[in-house]
């Protein structure tokens, strides 16, 4: 689905003013993908957002739902979209036509600062940069599944894989776990059941004589590999000490022979596990392993690509937010504005990192950062003998004179998101000079009240809602669970429960994919459980 915007003429008065803060961009050091500006009314904004930058996606219900909220947020003055980039080379950008002057100025000023983000930082390393073309392949090959198979169909089935969209790796493009292409790597039990041509398992140009050939050679069936063997129990024996007869049971005492043998057969158990070790990429899991059809692995293979397309932005979205705020914020103030735009910029700004009572700005929150980063390293506030410290005011006067903030600046862009970017720069300094609490409701009041104050409390509240950008984290723990096939999953618990309504669903949609009963094992108000699916009905229950 693609939708088709005018062909307008980039106004020359904006042309002029792009090649401005270019100019300044590269001036102050950034580095970007050449940038392309498209000017759209609130209209074609709210298609383009609805689509998340892309002008052509694949059909599905939800964008048009994402439009129809966008367009009622505009209309009755709840949001304004002043700007939208994507991740692209060459990066495209959008401007809203109804904006005056200074707000064009500022947009295109934050946009290049996004733009060098995107090219720079090392967690946006691996992503697609022609993925505009790749959205547009997307939406073809889903178009054609739809005509073949009709709407219902595909659109039912993609809702079941977007609903599992946090089941990935968020580390996955750095680390890959799981090579697909590793040798040895262990088939699971539908991987064998759905293939159909025998493979010759004997070594290559091996003389083989006619008793001693495999029933492939021969041209026969090939035999399939034995993933539930019933004497398992009798290979697995413990070496025996030789011993003369009367001796025996000396040597080699039945009770250690019995003990080495359970050790053997666990230790076999654990080395024919499928998969062999925990996975967390379960959507990879899935279509490699799933019994799906091929047009369903090729849209969750679409599906999936697309998720990591975007899990970069939500791992640097503090981080990204606040390099194209200070940056706008150092263009405008420095290079690009009038005397009389001023008024107008500050209004602006202000909106733009103004702060809320329910959450926190990451506009406000990153710029802050990257400004206390500079300060600190163009003072030398940092190290072993100024972390030792403890007289405050020394601290507050300390200043060595560096002069290494900018290109601290520029390092920290270049290896951070958002997760390590607090967990390193967030300092108790910091937290106290901005004032950082924590807040809730009393208990069966309406009130708010502060909780605490305490750095390392507030800190741990922070890094652990950017954790896995808040959602649980969720492994493949079996894939031939208690030797039927069934799929189990194991949640990390990190202190909070799982939401077993969210769960229960999750479970549902899993064994739509699966066929198979999916089972979840996590902690439940501090006991250990196990919810499964078995496609009628959920069960709970109680592991020791």
């Amino acid at each position: 689905m693609s939708m088709s915007l005018p062909a307008t003429k980039f106004p020359t008065e904006l042309k002029e003013i792009k090649y401005e803060i270019e100019d300044h961009a590269r001036a102050f050091g950034l580095d970007f993908f050449k940038v392309i500006f498209e000017v759209l009314d609130y209209r074609e904004l709210n298609e383009v957002a609805a689509y998340a930058g892309f002008p052509c996606r694949y059909p599905h219900w939800r964008f048009g739902m994402e439009y129809d909220r966008l367009s009622k947020s505009h209309t009755y003055g709840l949001s304004k979209i002043y700007e939208m980039v994507i991740n692209n080379d060459p990066c495209y950008a959008y401007l809203l036509k109804c904006n005056n002057l200074v707000d064009q100025k500022l947009v295109m000023a934050h946009v290049y600062a996004h733009c060098d983000f995107f090219k720079n930082n090392c967690y946006f390393s691996h992503t697609n940069r022609k993925m505009v073309d790749e959205m547009a392949n997307h939406a073809t090959r889903i178009q054609r599944y739809v005509d073949r198979y009709g709407m219902d169909q595909v659109e039912s089935f993609i809702d079941c894989c977007l609903s599992l969209e946090n089941l990935v790796d968020p580390h996955w493009p750095a680390i890959r776990r799981n090579q697909k292409d590793k040798e040895g790597k262990k088939a699971g039990p539908f991987t064998v059941a759905q293939s159909s041509r025998p493979e010759c398992a004997c070594p290559q140009g091996e003389k083989e004589d006619a008793q001693r050939a495999c029933s492939a050679c021969r041209g026969g069936k090939a035999e399939e590999p034995d993933f539930f063997p019933e004497d398992d129990d009798e290979m697995i024996q413990p070496r025996r000490l030789e011993s003369k007869g009367y001796m025996d049971a000396y040597i080699n005492p039945p009770e250690f022979l019995k003990a080495r043998a359970e050790k053997l057969k666990a230790k076999q158990k654990e080395k024919d596990r499928f998969p062999e070790s925990p996975e967390t990429d379960t959507l990879l899991f899935l279509v490699e392993h799933a019994p799906l059809k091929n047009w369903q692995r090729d849209v969750l293979s679409i599906i999936r690509e697309e998720i990591y397309y975007f899990l970069p932005q939500g791992q640097t979205k503090i981080m990204n937010e606040g390099w194209a705020t200070y940056w706008h914020s150092r263009i405008m103030t420095e290079k690009v504005l009038g005397d009389v735009e001023i008024i107008d910029y500050a209004d602006h700004h202000s909106g733009t990192v103004g702060g809320s009572r329910l959450h926190l700005n990451p506009y406000k929150l990153g710029m802050e950062l990257f400004r206390d980063i500079e300060e600190r390293w163009n003072k030398g506030r940092f190290g072993k003998e100024f972390d030792e410290c403890e007289d405050a005011a020394l601290r507050e006067r300390w200043d060595l004179g560096l002069g290494l903030g900018q290109e601290k600046l520029f390092e920290v862009r270049r290896l951070y998101n958002d997760l390590t970017f607090l967990d390193t720069f967030l300092t108790e300094d910091f937290c106290r000079r901005r004032k950082f609490f924590i807040f809730a409701r009393e208990d069966k009041k309406p009130t708010w009240t502060i909780r605490t104050r305490e750095y390392a409390k507030v800190k741990e509240l922070i890094l652990t809602r950017l954790t896995n950008l808040g959602h649980p984290i969720i492994r493949v723990l079996e894939g031939n669970f208690e030797n039927r096939g069934e799929l189990l999953l194991g949640h990390q618990h990190e202190g909070v429960d799982l939401q077993w309504n969210l769960a229960q669903d999750t479970l549902v949609n899993l064994h739509r994919l699966w066929k198979r009963a999916v089972h979840i094992e996590t902690n439940k108000e501090g006991k250990k459980v196990r919810l499964s699916f078995n496609g009628k009905e959920m069960q709970t229950a109680d592991l020791k």
